[in-house]
């Protein structure tokens, strides 16, 4: 970790830069579920009526929806409406919507009105206005107990009975108002939608094309988040490429410059087969961790907290089934970690073993030829690829699983979403648009968890590269150049070894020893002896 902090510090701005531009990008995807639930609950099922309570209504119907309300609420709602006077700039403004505002005595909603409030009392007694309305109607025979009859109501009648109401006791009314109290608020709200269309139809207004107006709108709006969610995703891309393959380059550029100041003491440490798969392998594993990671760590961690919170917004009954998803989640990444992991590891060492193999047989093809021992080197090589493949064929196996399972849970959940949010929808208390949402924002939790397994599988393989990359920036060195070296010119000199002796690393004796000799300029000095009696050792 030390190591990439280090060369990740040149890039800290473009770092910082897609830290935030995937934030951005994360509350794209997390409205989008949201204003797709507005455009099916209020766009297709309430006719893009979007209003807590009308803007503008007739003065009859004021009268008597307040019928149906309490004191305060009452109070409330006549005095958040104001009177729109015959022949005033207002009223021909407001023409220009509603059609019939002349033919009738008109109030329009205050501009500093408690919209919330006057919202609720509106809500409510429209739902005790159709309560009532069904209680009367199974009394007479006449019963209305759908949102077509209410639709189609003749607002005329209404008003005809409205005297007759006003003279009813207020008892009458207590028990469509106690009911309207003891409702959902989501009722009550769908249930004064329809009665605002109903008071807009009155006015005139033109409800196809307030709900293709509202639909468009909505639509334009997650277009707009959607491409601003996609810029941020290409220019996340577009950085954090050149992050990984800047800090790639300058760490391959630094191997490259270290082994080049290697003495045969550090050769022997790190084999050559290594040193060009830590150059070449572990600096790819390590570019593809911060390539993926800076998409990956910052994004999913936002989404799946960022999704829990809108989806308990959209219904906090349903809560138990993300709880049991993320349970089960993490029961299958856990597994995966332990089942996986230990070969991820060894798949560097194994990589390693390979090039070794390869390189002596390749360096050394006359050698095997001239002992004729292509069988033997043959089997090492089976030996060595057969590991390696082995290996990569469990991990590769263990992967290929992993998205079957994370569907088949994402199937799962969703068809658990549908069967308890349609018993909820069959109860009024929860709209088609907020399940869809909900079933969204699973996935988007769902999804961030595959992400989340897919770090914690890349971090461990890529922090093993790091660690051997490291290894060798970090390597002292057994032969070091002087501080102030002096520079000989054109002077000529000679070798002389006076009694040297030599030993590997490790060894337990000396495999050179008590060696004298002088190397004169001008002359040729050569070192005969048997096979294995240390000519090399001594020259190297």
């Amino acid at each position: 970790m030390k190591l990439l902090k280090t060369y990740l510090k040149p890039f800290a701005a473009l770092v910082l830069a897609c830290i935030l531009l995937l934030f951005g990008q994360a509350m794209c995807d997390l409205t989008l579920p949201n204003l797709m639930s507005d455009i099916v609950n209020t766009g297709i099922q309430l006719g893009g009526v979007d209003e807590a309570a009308p803007a503008v209504l007739n003065q009859q119907a004021v009268d008597l929806l307040t019928l149906f309300m309490n004191d305060a609420e009452a109070g409330t709602f006549k005095n958040a409406y104001t009177p729109v006077e015959h022949g005033s700039d207002e009223e021909t403004k407001l023409a220009k919507t509603y059609e019939n505002i002349k033919d009738m005595d008109a109030v329009a909603l205050s501009e500093d009105a408690d919209v919330q409030a006057v919202g609720d009392a509106y809500g409510k007694a429209a739902y005790a206005f159709m309560t009532f309305l069904k209680d009367y109607g199974a009394q007479t025979g006449q019963a209305v107990d759908t949102e077509s009859g209410v639709q189609d109501m003749d607002m005329r009648q209404l008003y005809a009975v409205i005297p007759m109401l006003q003279q009813m006791p207020k008892e009458t009314f207590s028990e469509a108002i106690n009911s309207a109290e003891n409702a959902q608020s989501m009722i009550g709200s769908q249930v004064g939608a329809t009665f605002t269309k109903l008071f807009y139809k009155e006015l005139g207004v033109d409800l196809d094309a307030k709900q293709v107006h509202y639909i468009v709108i909505k639509g334009l709006e997650m277009l707009g988040i959607a491409l601003l969610g996609v810029l941020a995703a290409v220019l996340v891309g577009f950085f954090a490429s050149r992050i990984s393959s800047g800090v790639a380059k300058q760490m391959r550029s630094d191997v490259f410059r270290k082994v080049e100041s290697f003495s045969s003491t550090e050769f022997d440490k790190f084999s050559t087969a290594s040193l060009i798969t830590r150059t070449t392998n572990d600096v790819t594993q390590v570019q593809m961790l911060i390539s993926m990671g800076l998409r990956l760590m910052c994004y999913a961690p936002i989404m799946g907290v960022g999704g829990i919170i809108f989806a308990l917004q959209k219904s906090v009954s349903l809560s138990w089934i993300i709880a049991l998803a993320v349970i089960v989640l993490l029961g299958l990444v856990v597994v995966l970690l332990n089942v996986a992991m230990p070969k991820f590891k060894s798949l560097q060492r194994l990589t390693d073993r390979l090039n070794l193999v390869s390189r002596e047989n390749l360096s050394g093809m006359l050698v095997v030829r001239a002992f004729t021992n292509e069988k033997f080197e043959e089997a090492r090589f089976d030996k060595a690829n057969e590991d390696l493949t082995r290996t990569n064929r469990f991990t590769q196996r263990v992967m290929s699983i992993t998205m079957p399972i994370m569907m088949l849970i994402m199937n799962l959940v969703t068809l658990l979403i549908m069967w308890v949010g349609g018993h909820a929808i069959a109860e009024s208390t929860m709209q088609v648009g907020d399940m869809m949402a909900y079933i969204q924002y699973t996935m988007q939790i769902i999804m961030s968890f595959l992400m989340i397994a897919m770090i914690f599988i890349m971090v461990p393989r890529a922090m093993v590269s790091a660690d051997r990359v490291q290894e060798v920036l970090t390597t002292e060195l057994s032969i070091k150049e002087p501080e102030n070296p002096v520079t000989l010119g054109n002077e000529s000199g000679e070798l002389r070894f006076d009694d040297v002796s030599f030993r590997y690393g490790n060894a337990e004796e000396d495999t050179l020893s008590h060696i004298s000799f002088t190397a004169k300029p001008g002359q040729t000095t050569a070192f005969i002896g048997a096979t294995g009696a240390g000519k090399s050792t001594l020259i190297n």
